[in-house]
């Protein structure tokens, strides 16, 4: 099968599945009419079901068609690579992961939206993902006062899934909003193999473990560098926070873990919880609609959500691993025109709802104000809006796929039992500092472990 998919309107609103989006969601004054086909890349993923019928309703309400190119996590950005290279591209939008844009920002792979539409207006109220959305060429740096090149189209996030009705036979109380909490709750929990207290990422990947830990190593007060902002990339990786937050998370998947957990991925993850066999997993929020999918689900309506632990006194700080959309500056100018089109009616509070209401992750604030929002089916965006707060910009370079693969390998390793937590921290911490100064930036390191 053919991964370029173009989805019927017909088999996805049969029924009424979708309503139509009423005329004030309309684009902004946008051409009317007719526009040329446009072709989204994107991934395979657990939001991907509700951006289909999003752009099955936006099909449906413009007369406009839309073609998906879906492709595996590390396939869609190698199929990125190849499009923006080319002299002409084949792929008009692309929705780019929180590790890949800056390298499409850096090379000059993406037009800027206002120089396609200088007349399109970034709705006040759309998240910006800690200002990911604008890059200042001259400055070499994502900020407010770059140009806008993207519009989110998935704000990812991790948050904490517990069982509800667990907590409540045990009298846990409220939700695990500390590290402490997360390992008391876990242990009391674990009654292998019936029960796991807590299933978590340690396969290595494109982007697997290495993701799963931020909220781990932010939430201990750790980071990867000491600055991004102001250009310092000195490696802090292995300061004693780092130490601690990755002690902390081997010491969970041995105590009250997986006994796999070394070769987890994010499917295994969440089947994990969806089968009724682990208690806790801090996952992606686009999980939500698994958990509670009928079809797929032993667990339906019993799993509670909240943003990922901290240390007392620290915010919930959750790694973002969100995808914008970017417009290919190889394209032609009138499927440049009709993909900022579809970004526009993307981008309205109406749309955002019905994104919703499909199982997918609103990037506009309306939509948690929303009465959706009180839903028991919805009670994931509530915990979402609060961790979007407090998400933290893991990668403002474009070298991020490399610092990426180093922390996979040293992270697994050290999951894995084959290293201590220390050699795996100063080593990942000495390769990060090569990459970073073989590339010129301001770096240094710190003292090793001990």
């Amino acid at each position: 099968m053919s991964d370029l998919t173009a989805f019927s309107r017909r088999a996805l609103l049969a029924g009424g599945a979708a309503a139509a989006l009423p005329a004030a969601a309309r684009a902004q004054g946008g051409p009317q009419g007719r526009l040329p086909p446009i072709t989204i890349i994107i991934n395979q993923s657990p939001w991907l079901d509700s951006f289909q019928r999003l752009v099955a309703q936006y099909e449906q309400e413009s007369g406009n068609r839309v073609v998906l190119d879906v492709n595996p996590f590390a396939g869609s950005l190698e199929k990125q690579r190849n499009s923006v290279r080319a002299a002409r591209g084949l792929t008009d939008l692309l929705v780019m992961n929180s590790g890949w844009f800056a390298e499409m920002y850096f090379g000059g792979f993406v037009e800027p939206i206002h120089a396609i539409d200088p007349g399109f207006r970034l709705d006040p109220e759309v998240y910006t993902l800690g200002d990911t959305l604008f890059f200042d060429a001259e400055r070499r740096t994502m900020t407010p006062q770059g140009r806008l090149m993207a519009l989110p189209i998935a704000p990812i996030v991790p948050l904490t899934y517990y069982r509800g009705d667990l907590y409540r036979e045990a009298n846990l109380g409220g939700p695990p909003l500390t590290f402490e909490a997360l390992e008391t709750n876990a242990k009391r929990l674990h009654r292998p193999p019936r029960m796991i207290g807590i299933v978590q990422r340690g396969a290595r990947g494109p982007h697997t473990v290495a993701y799963d830990f931020y909220p781990y190593l932010y939430g201990h007060g750790g980071r990867i560098f000491r600055d991004q902002a102001n250009n310092d990339y000195t490696v802090t990786l292995n300061a004693p926070e780092g130490r601690a937050a990755l002690d902390y998370y081997i010491r969970l998947a041995r105590e009250c873990g997986h006994p796999r957990t070394a070769a987890m991925d994010q499917a295994e993850v969440i089947q994990n919880v969806v089968t009724g066999r682990a208690a806790h997993m801090i996952t992606v929020v686009a999980a939500w609609s698994q958990v509670d999918d009928p079809a797929r689900s032993a667990v339906v309506d019993r799993i509670e959500f909240a943003p990922p632990p901290s240390l007392p006194g620290l915010p919930t700080a959750p790694g973002l691993g969100h995808f914008v959309g970017g417009v290919a500056r190889n394209i032609p100018d009138d499927r440049k025109r009709a993909t900022v089109e579809f970004l526009r009616w993307f981008q309205t509070p109406a749309a955002q709802i019905a994104l919703a209401r499909h199982g997918g992750m609103p990037i506009h604030a309306a939509a948690y104000r929303d009465p959706i929002s009180e839903e028991r089916r919805y009670r994931w965006m509530k915990p979402l809006s609060e961790a979007l707060r407090h998400a933290v910009n893991i990668y403002q370079f474009p070298e991020a796929s490399e610092v990426i693969a180093v922390l996979e390998l040293g992270r697994n390793r050290a999951i894995a039992g084959e290293i201590t937590s220390v050699a795996a921290l100063n080593d990942m911490a000495a390769q990060v500092h090569e990459v970073m100064a073989a590339r010129g930036y301001r770096t240094g390191r710190l003292e090793p472990l001990r």
